[in-house]
Formats: structure tokens, sequence, C-alpha cells
């Protein structure tokens, strides 16, 4: 086991801020692709059915590229993984502009899963920011960056806004060349974040992954975290497509991921003070409940309010149950072990998301908003009722001991 080096506390503030910058331009990305992914879909797809590939397509890349990703961080330090990630931001923008202009749905998905990498990128941000902190401030500093997300949403709609339009012929084209522009300003700011590796570190070593699977808790939290984010993608996917669909505006629509995404991050500012009086999976059962409740206010109508209100508790929901899970993740690996276990999580929590995130459009398409909202509910109630059976059989240890 090596010993953890902590950075001077002038350098930790210096990476939390400029991590929740990156987080804010890297959420910026994946708003305007929820924002606008599924309505492009639905205009050069083939099928109404494929309208929320794209989307599907974004999550894929995030999976499929996180343990790459994760390997290269653990190989060659944090600094190259957000270099490469980026430059698949920059990517994303030039693709997707181009498959607007051109017609290409095929082309439009590749954009997509270009996107997702960048997304895969930013995800270890908010584990970045613990390195070289200490146990006891690594909540905070992980909502912290999380918070930073918050900016993402008034950024990434008004990016969608003021410049869907720019272009009459082609709709959404400068959005895209806007977004490739956000990525590489992402990239100026990373440069400044200091690496809390010691020079000449050794990057391998630790205990098998097998072993760190399989201590008392560890699945249940992972799962966690999975269907928070899995829920909250199925519904944000399908969101946008399905107001279009009820004679919603467009710019009452990015309204409504507007405020879902400051419900996202907003409450990172005081989310790791709640971790640490009450617990990492307390506040992320109350996450869960929250989800449950978006849930309700969207079978309550489907009228813009109801579309609000449920987008707005998504957002809630998910910054407890996500923030939550992902600090207790903390707890379950070595210093030398951290990109490891960080990586298998998050590809668990985005492989789940795929299913999530392509269903969604197939069940809108089929049987409609209520449908997709029904849906939800059974992966919430059994991650919820997981963790209350945690928390019950840890305070009955304790009191048997």
């Amino acid at each position: 086991m090596s010993a953890e080096h902590f950075l001077p506390v002038a350098d930790q503030k210096n990476n939390i801020i400029r991590l929740s910058a990156a987080q804010a331009l890297a959420g910026a990305n994946s708003v305007v692709f929820y924002a606008t992914g599924a309505i492009v879909g639905n205009l050069i797809a083939p099928a109404s059915s494929l309208a929320t590939l794209p989307i599907t397509m974004f999550v894929l890349g995030m999976a499929v590229c996180i343990l790459p990703l994760g390997s290269m961080a653990r190989k060659n330090g944090r600094k190259a993984a957000f270099i490469v990630g980026t430059g698949a931001g920059v990517i994303t923008g030039l693709t997707a502009a181009l498959a607007v202009v051109i017609g290409s749905f095929i082309l439009f998905c590749i954009a997509a899963f270009m996107g997702g990498a960048y997304a895969a990128v930013a995800l270890s941000f908010r584990f970045a920011a613990t390195d070289g902190v200490t146990p006891e401030r690594r909540a905070r500093a992980l909502s912290l960056v999380m918070g930073g997300g918050v900016i993402a949403g008034v950024v990434g709609p008004m990016l969608v806004s003021g410049t869907m339009h720019l272009w009459p012929p082609h709709t959404f084209a400068v959005t895209f060349l806007a977004q490739a522009l956000v990525a590489v300003i992402s990239a100026f700011i990373l440069k400044g974040v200091k690496t809390a590796e010691p020079a000449g570190a050794v990057k391998t070593g630790g205990r098998p992954l097998r072993e760190i699977v399989r201590q008392p808790g560890f699945a249940r939290t992972v799962f966690s975290g999975a269907v928070t984010y899995m829920v909250m993608n199925f519904l944000m996917t399908a969101a946008p497509l399905s107001m279009h669909m009820h004679g919603i505006s467009q710019q009452a629509s990015n309204l409504g991921i507007q405020w879902h995404v400051i419900a996202m991050y907003g409450p990172g500012f005081f989310t790791g003070k709640l971790i640490n009086r009450f617990g990492a999976m307390r506040i992320a059962a109350a996450g869960l409940l929250i989800t449950a409740c978006s849930v309700l206010a969207g079978l309550g109508g489907t009228d813009i309010f109801h579309y609000w209100l449920s987008l707005i508790l998504l957002g809630l929901g998910w910054n407890f149950g996500f923030t939550g899970a992902s600090a207790k993740i903390i707890e379950y690996h070595r210093p030398e072990e951290k990109t490891q276990v960080q990586s298998l999580n998050d590809f668990v929590v985005f492989g789940v998301m795929i299913v999530g995130s392509f269903s969604s459009g197939a069940l809108l398409s089929l049987y409609g908003w209520n449908a997709v909202l029904w849906g939800s509910l059974v992966p919430v109630g059994l991650a919820f009722l997981g963790i209350i059976n945690g928390l019950r059989t840890k305070k009955q240890d304790k009191l048997s001991f």
C-alpha cells in the first residue's frame, strides 16, 4: 500500500476552481446534446423510433471510453486523459455541425459518440478534485466541483437558444461550432491543474479488482449511483422530444432543461456538508426519493409546468443520489487503486444508461410520455430498498458489537 501525497491548500483550491470551470464547460457540451440530440435525430433519422439513437450513442461513447481513459490516467496521469477528452470535444462540435449541414444521421451519431468520450473524461473531474485532499475534505471538494456544473445550466441552453437560428438553412449547425470552441477553452483551463502524484510515482499495484468489488456495500453503492444516473438520463432524453410532440416551444423546452441542469449541479455547493453530517448513503437514498417525486410530478400532466417541475426535481434527485454514491465509492479504494475503481464504477453507471437512453425513445414513440415515467419507478424502488436494507444491517451490526 503506497503512502498518499497531499497537495498544499493553495493547490487544492486552484484545482477545485479549475475543475469546477472545466465541469461547467463540459457540462454545457452535454446539455447541448441532450437539448438538441433527439430533435436533430427526429429531423434526419430514417425512422422516428431512431430519434433518440444519437443520445444512446452519446452514452455509449461514455461507457466505451471510460475504462481506456481510466487506464490512460493510471499510466500517464489524469492530465493526459484531460487532453484527449477535450480534443474529442472539439471534434464532436465540428463533426456534428457538418452532419447537420449535409443531413447525415450516421455522421451525427458518430459525433454523439465522440461527445460521449468528452463527457467520460469530464466525469473524472469530480474524483480528480479529491486527489491530494485529506479524507475529511474530500466529499466537500467533490461536491464543489459538481456544483460548478450549475454554470452549464446557463451556458448550455443559452448556447442553443442564441445560435440555433444563426444559419437559417441549417438549424443548430452554429450551435455545434460554438460547442467546439467551448471545448478548446476547457482544454486551456485544465492545463493549470496540479497533480497530486509525486514525480516518478509508480502507477501500478493495489489489490485485485475482484477483491475490491467484493467488499460489503460496494455493489449496492455502484447500483444506486447507476440507477440514479440511468433514470435521470432516461427521462431527460425523452423530455425535450415529448415537449416538442405536445406543442411546447423550443425556447420553453430549453428553459426547462436549463433549470434541470441548475438543479443537478446547484446543490453541489452544500451537498458535501450534508454528506459529512448525515452520511453518503443517506443522502443517496434521499436523492432516490426526490427522483420518485419527479416521476409523480410528470404523471400529473403534459403542460409546461409539469415538465419543468419534473425536470427540476429530477435534477435535485440526481445531485443527491449521484454525489452520495460517488462520495461513498472513494471509501472503497486505496490511493494506488483510485483510477481503476473510479473507472469501473463509471463504466457500470454508463453501461446501464445505454439501455435507458435507447429504450426511452422507443417507449415514447410507441406508448407515450407516461410509459417512460412509469418505467423509471421500478429501478428507483429497488435501489432505494437496497440502501435502506444496507443501512439497517449496518445499524444492527453496530448494536450487536
